[in-house]
C-alpha cells in the first residue's frame, strides 16, 4: 500500500516550502502521455499523488498494458495549481516504473523463445523508499518479485558461507526459520550445488556461472526432488535465452530494477 506519508515525502521534496511556479488559477485537465513504446506501470503511485492533492483521476490504464507513442496512460481534472504540483512526481514515478516493467517484459519474452517453464525474477537491488513501486512494476511486466524483504526467505550468501561454512550456515538458519520459510543457498562452483541440496537448501542459486556451467549444475541437482535451480549474477536481457535453455527454474536479474531506463512520458494540460 502507498501511504500518505510516502506521498507527502515525495511532494515535499519537489514542491519545497515556497512554491511560486505552480501558482496558476483556475481548473484544468491533465494527461499522462507516452512518448515511446513500452509497458505501463506505476500508475497506482501516480494516482496516489493526485489523490493526496484532491485531484480526481478520471481515467487510467491498467498496469501491464502495452503502450505506443501518443497513448494516454492517465487523465486528471482539478485545480490547476494542484494538478501542476503533482505533475513531476507522477511522471517520475510512472516513467521509472514503466521502464522497469518494459525491461521485465523484454526479459520474459526472451525467455519464452526457449521455454515457458522458467520464471524471470527481480532482486533486492531496489531504490530505497521505492521498493514497493519497483516490485509492482516487475509484476506488471510479467516477472516475479522474488523476496520482498529479508523476512520472506533466507538467502545464504557468500558472506554467510565465509563465516560459517556451507553446511554450517544452512544448519544455522534452518534452526531459526519457520517450516514455511524457504532457504535459498548461493553457490559459485558446480560441485557445491549438490552439497547445498544435500544440506537442506530449497533453492540453489547458481551465482555468476556461465550458461555451460549452469547447465552442468542443473544436471547435478536433477536427483534432488523439489529443489529449485536459480541462475543469477550479471545476466542481461540478451543472455536470457542461453540461461533459459539450461533448465533452471528461475532467472534472477538485478538489472530489472537497478539499470532499467525510465520510459519517456509527458504530462500535458489543457485540451
Amino acid at each position: 500500500m502507498i501511504t500518505d506519508v510516502q506521498v507527502e515525502r515525495w511532494l515535499r521534496e519537489d514542491v519545497g516550502h515556497h512554491d511560486v511556479t505552480n501558482q496558476v488559477p483556475g481548473e484544468t485537465t491533465g494527461r499522462l502521455v507516452a512518448k515511446e513504446s513500452g509497458v505501463a506501470a506505476g500508475l497506482e503511485a501516480a494516482t496516489a499523488v493526485f489523490d493526496y492533492l484532491d485531484v480526481p483521476v478520471t481515467d487510467r490504464l491498467e498496469d501491464g498494458t502495452e503502450i505506443e507513442p501518443g497513448d494516454e496512460l492517465l487523465r486528471v481534472e482539478g485545480a490547476a495549481r494542484e494538478v501542476l504540483r503533482g505533475e513531476r512526481v507522477a511522471v517520475n514515478l510512472a516513467g521509472h516504473a514503466s521502464g522497469i516493467a518494459t525491461r521485465t517484459r523484454e526479459a520474459v519474452t526472451a525467455a519464452r523463445t526457449e521455454t515457458d517453464d522458467v520464471a524471470i525474477a527481480a532482486t533486492r537491488k531496489t531504490t530505497p523508499g521505492l521498493r514497493g513501486v519497483e516490485k509492482r512494476a516487475v509484476v506488471a511486466g510479467g516477472g516475479d518479485t522474488h523476496r520482498l524483504d529479508l523476512s520472506h526467505m533466507v538467502m545464504v550468501k557468500d558472506n554467510h558461507i565465509e563465516e560459517m561454512g556451507l553446511e554450517g550456515a544452512i544448519a544455522h538458519f534452518d534452526e531459526r526459520t519457520s517450516f514455511a520459510t524457504k532457504i535459498d543457498v548461493e553457490v559459485e562452483r558446480v560441485e557445491d550445488a549438490p552439497r547445498a541440496a544435500t544440506a537442506g537448501a530449497d533453492i540453489v542459486l547458481l551465482d555468476n556461472m556461465t550458461p555451460d556451467r549452469t547447465r552442468d549444475a542443473v544436471a547435478e541437482l536433477a536427483d534432488y526432488d523439489g529443489v529449485l535451480a536459480e541462475a543469477s549474477g550479471g545476466i542481461a536481457v540478451a543472455d536470457v535465452p542461453d540461461y533459459a535453455a539450461t533448465g533452471v527454474d528461475v532467472i534472477s536479474m538485478g538489472s530489472l530494477t537497478h539499470s532499467a531506463p525510465s520510459l519517456d512520458l509527458s504530462f500535458r494540460t489543457g485540451t
